[in-house]
């Protein structure tokens, strides 16, 4: 087990620095293929949300860093971002994202969003091919952690999100929501969630904008609304009294000088901008604009404050419950550590024992049946008592954090061929890797035995020979 993960969140960075490493969706797949082909990488996923952007990677030897490959990919200096970057490692790395998966390291602890997400980058990196062995281990275990939280816990009760939380906000700024018109800028998953929300506590009109008109329309359709073209939303925007923007534009959507026309078409009525996208839609200029009140993704750490006590008590159940399931993780990929490695053991010492008996049975004559048998319980007697001790040694190391070690021993002391970490990250079939293996020992052991005749023969051709 060699997971490493790096990241930042909204606990250790700005959102304008996650929005330095944030990656738009379309372009996912392809920055999830580069993880995976990385020299240091045997597979990878990522995570980018609008508070978090994580790398995750089951590693190719324990000297791998996921630093290199951020360097190389946002071809950047990694020494501005230092101080904001967090890293976890092996079982560490294990109990963040069963905590990430379970809504424990969310904003708002115990929405439900969060999973929705990382099962979507999960697909994402599977689809491409990103995900095969540990990995997809991992995340499957994370996705039950999550689902045993929420059914053993009440952190899910009353539900919040960014979406919800972004409407209380909306709420104590305009005392009610009744009769206020609403713009969405950007049709996706959040903004239907905020669409629910708002008019659920009262919106009366909405609006909706998207690049790609069709999901505009069908987004407005849903709640009854207006779809606006992407293009005229500078000269529609003044309808709303809350805007709620969440695009994947890489750059801002609204700057000065619009949020200045705007509030010159609405006679400087008061405006309210949510920016929950990451990258930000907003330019934080637009502050300064006298009736704007602009608030982004940061923002509304604020609001999730009178989240925390009351969940307090169902956090520490959960924590309880990701502990446990980390340990039974660590145990879980411990055995599949061993089980290769005594496979390989008991197939190399088969391999060497039939190859002794096909060696030597020239020389012993014709056998009975009998005789047959008794060779091959002598010799099966004799490899059993062989193995047993290195086969016990390897179960108990299993539950040990340094089995590694005495696996690679036991693998170099019997000369074992195949290799454990490229078994772990074989797609092939069980009984496929077991025939290719018994194929390589027999190859081997033959080999030796050959060599070992041909050095005899050899001999006695040199003491037989004739002499000049």
């Amino acid at each position: 087990m060699r997971f490493q993960l790096i990241g930042v969140n909204h606990k250790t960075a700005p959102v304008e620095v996650r929005e330095r490493l944030a990656i738009p969706e379309s372009r996912l797949p392809e920055a999830c293929k580069r993880l995976s082909e990385h020299p240091a990488v045997a597979e990878g996923m990522i995570v980018s949300t609008c508070n978090r952007v994580e790398f995750i990677a089951n590693m190719k030897n324990g000297n791998g860093d996921l630093r290199e490959f951020l360097r190389e990919y946002f071809e950047t200096d990694l020494n501005q971002l230092e101080t904001h970057l967090y890293e976890f490692r092996e079982d560490e790395a294990v109990r963040h994202i069963f905590r990430v998966a379970a809504s424990l390291d969310s904003m708002v602890v115990g929405e439900s969003q969060i999973l929705g997400q990382v099962k979507e980058a999960y697909a994402t990196a599977r689809a491409v091919g990103a995900i095969r062995a540990q990995l997809d281990q991992l995340l499957t275990r994370a996705f039950a952690v999550a689902k045993r939280v929420r059914t053993e816990t009440a952190i899910g009760s009353s539900s919040v999100s960014v979406a919800s939380v972004a409407v209380e906000l909306a709420k104590k700024i305009f005392g009610t929501l009744n009769g206020k018109s609403v713009y969405l800028v950007g049709a996706g998953k959040m903004s239907e969630l905020a669409a629910r929300h708002l008019l659920a506590h009262g919106a009366t009109s909405l609006f909706v904008a998207n690049r790609t008109y069709d999901r505009a329309i069908r987004l407005a359709q849903q709640f009854d609304g207006q779809a606006i073209e992407f293009s005229r939303i500078y000269d529609t925007c003044d309808r709303a009294d809350i805007v709620i923007t969440s695009t994947g534009s890489p750059h801002f959507v609204f700057k000065r000088e619009h949020g200045e026309k705007l509030m010159a078409l609405r006679k400087n009525k008061p405006m309210f901008f949510i920016d929950i996208a990451v990258p930000r839609d907003v330019d934080p200029e637009m502050n300064k604009v006298d009736g704007l009140f602009v608030y982004d993704i940061d923002d509304l750490q604020q609001a999730v404050t009178s989240h925390v006590a009351d969940r307090k008590k169902e956090a520490e159940k959960a924590e309880a419950i990701v502990a446990g399931e980390v340990e039974k993780f660590h145990a879980r990929i411990q055995t599949l550590d061993v089980a290769p490695t005594i496979v390989s053991l008991q197939e190399h010492l088969e391999t060497i024992r039939q190859a002794e008996i096909d060696r030597v049975r020239g020389r012993l004559g014709p056998m009975t049946a009998e005789q047959e048998m008794a060779v091959d319980a002598l010799t099966r007697g004799i490899v059993n008592k062989i193995m047993h001790t290195p086969i016990s040694t390897l179960k108990t190391a299993a539950r040990d954090p340094e089995s590694t070690t005495v696996i690679d021993l036991v693998r170099r002391l019997f000369n074992l061929h195949d290799n454990l970490r490229d078994n772990l990250h074989d797609n092939s079939p069980n009984e496929e890797r077991k025939a290719a293996a018994a194929q390589s020992d027999r190859e081997h052991v033959a080999k030796k035995s050959s060599g070992r005749g041909t050095e005899r023969g050899s001999e006695r051709g040199t003491e037989r020979g004739p002499r000049n």
